[in-house]
């Protein structure tokens, strides 16, 4: 019996362990409300590549990124090419208003989603704030990881992973670099 009770605990672990999603998968769908109470799903974006991108303003990492113009100069850089850039926020005492104050702070020209609940994070397994993924045009996650390779934001040329990935999709070529490893502050999901 005891046998029987380690061997259901492991299946358990084993299970929550791969939950989420792996390079190759349909990207699951899912519908989430904008800081202005739009409600957005990723099927709205059918055809076109999609970058997602979880989102904690107070995170350290993030603020650099977004004092440096990372996110947005790529979503800037890549909105003539079909590309939809998503800021997913799955902070659980982050709601519309404080996701609303940062777009306004930050003058982004894209949609922040409120997760507050953590449903859309832990369907894709998000992990880190920044944690990116893109899904190409026919719904396949093609990449997810890093942003860059520079955690520690001491380099002074880093290579961004996020702009690689959508050079080659934007080509038709297949992501040479599928999946890195993402940094930053742990997403911060409700108990």
């Amino acid at each position: 019996m005891k046998k029987m009770m380690i061997l259901a605990a492991l299946l358990v672990v084993a299970s929550v362990a791969t939950a989420g999603v792996n390079v190759g998968d349909t990207a699951p769908d899912f519908t989430l409300m904008d800081t202005e109470g739009n409600s957005v799903s990723l099927s709205d974006f059918e055809g076109k590549i999609v970058v997602l991108e979880w989102l904690n303003p107070d995170c350290p990492y993030v603020k650099r990124h977004y004092k440096a113009g990372t996110m947005k100069g790529l979503a800037e850089r890549y909105a003539g090419k079909d590309v939809v850039w998503l800021t997913i926020n799955s902070t659980n005492y982050m709601d519309a208003e404080a996701n609303a104050k940062f777009k306004a702070e930050n003058d982004l020209p894209y949609t922040i989603l409120v997760d507050q609940d953590g449903t859309v994070g832990h369907s894709y397994d998000a992990a880190t704030t920044p944690h990116m993924y893109i899904i190409d045009g026919e719904g396949t996650l093609v990449y997810m990881g890093a942003i860059d390779d520079d955690p520690r934001g001491s380099s002074d040329a880093p290579k961004n992973y996020v702009a690689a990935a959508l050079d080659e999709v934007t080509a038709g070529k297949a992501v040479t670099t599928a999946e890195t490893k993402p940094y930053g502050c742990s997403v911060k999901y409700k108990k």
